[in-house]
C-alpha cells in the first residue's frame, strides 16, 4: 500500500507484530497503528496487540505480496509493522517471505525490498550468505543511540548487496567513526577498493544512512548537531545520508538531504 515514508515507494506487511526490546521502540508507532487497525477489524492484527501494546504474538499474510504492482519497479519497506526476524517468526516463514521477493518465477522480483530488523542475530543461516546473491533486497537495522551500535556489527557480517542504517528515532548521539578501527577480518569487503588499509573502509561498508528524530505524543528531545555528526562523517565516506524531516520547514536548510544510493 502508498505510504507516507518518505524513503520507499510502498508498504507491505506479510509479517505483522513485534515485542519492544530497546530505549528506541518506547513510543513504537507501528504499535500504536496496530491496535487501530485491530479495532477496525483487520485480521491479521486480531492476535498481536490489545490496549497495552504489542502481545508478542505474530500474524502472516503471505498475500500480502498480492497489492503489489506487477510491472512498475517500486521500492517496498517490506514488514512496516513488524519485525521479519522476531523469535515467533520460524525459519521457514522467513524464507517463504523471501522468496515471494527473490524468485522471478513469483512475478516481483523487479521491486526492490527494504528489509528493516533490530534483530539480525536472527538471520536463518540457511539465507545469510544467500544475501549477496538477491541483489534487490536492501538489509538495515535500526540504531537509536551508540549503545545500540553493536547492530552495526551484526549488519557489516551479513554480505547483503545493500546495507543501510536507520537512525530513527534518534535519542541520542551517535558517531561511526570506530568502524574506522575495526578489523578488516570482521566484515564482508565487498566494495570496490576495499584493501582494510584507508580509516574509511567500515564506513563505506554501509550503503545508506538514514536519520530521523522522534515524532508524535511524547517524542524524546533532538538536537540537528547530532544529525549533523552523521552527515559529515557520511560525506567524508561518500555515504549517501537522507534526513527523514528534510521537507519540513523548521529543519535547517543544511540538513535538507534526500540521497539514495545507486
Amino acid at each position: 500500500m502508498s505510504t507516507k515514508i518518505q524513503w520507499c515507494d510502498e508498504t507491505i506487511n506479510p509479517i505483522v507484530g513485534c515485542t519492544k526490546i530497546s530505549e528506541g521502540c518506547k513510543n513504537c508507532y507501528a504499535e500504536k497503528m496496530a491496535w487501530r487497525l485491530k479495532n477496525i477489524g483487520i485480521e491479521k492484527y486480531q492476535e498481536v496487540v490489545n490496549k497495552n501494546g504489542w502481545t508478542g504474538e505474530i500474524g502472516i499474510d503471505i498475500d500480502a505480496f498480492d497489492k503489489l504492482p506487477k510491472y512498475k519497479s517500486k521500492k517496498v519497506f517490506v514488514c512496516s509493522m513488524g519485525d521479519i526476524f522476531h523469535k515467533r517468526v520460524t525459519e521457514r516463514q522467513i524464507n517463504q517471505v523471501i522468496a515471494m521477493m527473490v524468485h522471478p518465477m513469483g512475478g516481483l522480483s523487479h521491486h526492490t525490498y527494504m528489509l528493516l530488523t533490530k534483530r539480525l542475530d536472527r538471520i536463518p543461516e540457511s539465507s545469510r550468505e544467500r544475501f549477496a546473491e538477491w541483489k534487490n533486497i536492501w538489509l538495515g537495522v535500526t540504531v537509536e543511540n551508540q549503545k545500540a551500535d553493536e547492530r552495526i556489527e551484526q549488519l557489516l557480517k551479513v554480505p547483503a548487496s545493500i546495507r543501510f542504517l536507520s537512525i530513527e528515532p534518534m535519542i541520542g548521539p551517535i558517531s561511526l567513526r570506530w568502524l574506522s578501527a575495526w578489523p578488516k577480518e570482521k566484515y564482508s569487503a565487498m566494495k570496490p577498493g576495499f584493501d582494510g588499509t584507508n580509516h574509511l573502509d567500515g564506513l563505506r561498508e554501509l550503503d545508506w544512512v538514514i536519520c530521523g528524530p522522534e515524532t508524535g505524543q511524547g517524542k524524546r528531545p533532538f538536537e540537528y548537531d547530532w544529525a549533523r555528526v552523521l552527515r559529515d562523517q557520511c560525506k567524508e565516506a561518500s555515504v549517501p545520508f537522507f534526513f527523514k524531516k528534510h521537507d519540513d520547514p523548521e529543519t535547517p536548510y543544511d540538513l535538507r538531504i534526500m540521497e539514495f544510493p545507486k
